[in-house]
C-alpha cells in the first residue's frame, strides 16, 4: 500500500512539473501564434487584382487598414461603401486600405469589385493562407496596423463609416 501511495505521488508530482513547464512556454512562446494588439504584423505575399505580388513591407512607413472579406459575408458587403470612402478620404496622408478577399475564384472577385468601384488594392487569398497567418476567424475581421508595422487595434466585425474613420485617425496619431 505505502509503494502505491508513493507512485501516486510520483504521478501527480509529474504532472504539475509539467503543467508548470507548458504555462511557462505559453507565455515566452506565445500561445498560439495568432498576431495581437501592439506586436508586428505578419507579412503575407499575396497576388493582387492589379496582377502584382503585394507584401507588408511595401507598405513600411504607411499607416494600413488590412480587411479580410468575402462576397459571401452580407457584412464585409456592407461595409465595402465605408472602406472606400476611408481610403479616399486618408490615402494622401499615407493611409492605405487593403481588401484580402478570402477563398474566391479571380472571377468572383473582380465582378464584384467591377460593380461596387472599389478602387483601394484587393489581395487574394485562395489558400487562405494569410487567414492562418493573422488568426482571422470569423469576418469581417481588420486590422489597423501603423506607420511603424505593429497592430494597434483588431476590431471583428462589421464596421461603420464613423467607427472607420475614429479607428483611421487613431491609426494615423499612433507612434
Amino acid at each position: 500500500m505505502g509503494k502505491s501511495k508513493k507512485s501516486v505521488q510520483v504521478v501527480i508530482l509529474l504532472a504539475i512539473v509539467l503543467i508548470g513547464i507548458y504555462a511557462v512556454a505559453t507565455v515566452v512562446f506565445g500561445s498560439d501564434g495568432v498576431p495581437k494588439e501592439g506586436e508586428r504584423a505578419p507579412d503575407y505575399q499575396l497576388l493582387g487584382m492589379d496582377g502584382e505580388v503585394h507584401t507588408m513591407s511595401q507598405y513600411d512607413g504607411k499607416a494600413r487598414v488590412i480587411n479580410f472579406w468575402g462576397t459571401y459575408c452580407p457584412p464585409c458587403v456592407r461595409e465595402m461603401p465605408a472602406l472606400q470612402a476611408q481610403w479616399e478620404k486618408w490615402r494622401s496622408q499615407g493611409v492605405e486600405i487593403i481588401g484580402i478577399n478570402v477563398g474566391e475564384n479571380n472571377m468572383t472577385v473582380e465582378n464584384f469589385v467591377a460593380k461596387t468601384g472599389v478602387e483601394f488594392p484587393i489581395l487574394r487569398d485562395p489558400k487562405r493562407e494569410a487567414v492562418k497567418t493573422f488568426g482571422v476567424g470569423p469576418m469581417p475581421t481588420t486590422f489597423f496596423v501603423t506607420a511603424s508595422g505593429k497592430i494597434n487595434h483588431i476590431r471583428i466585425g462589421e464596421l461603420d463609416l464613423s467607427t472607420l474613420d475614429k479607428q483611421i485617425e487613431q491609426l494615423v496619431n499612433a507612434k
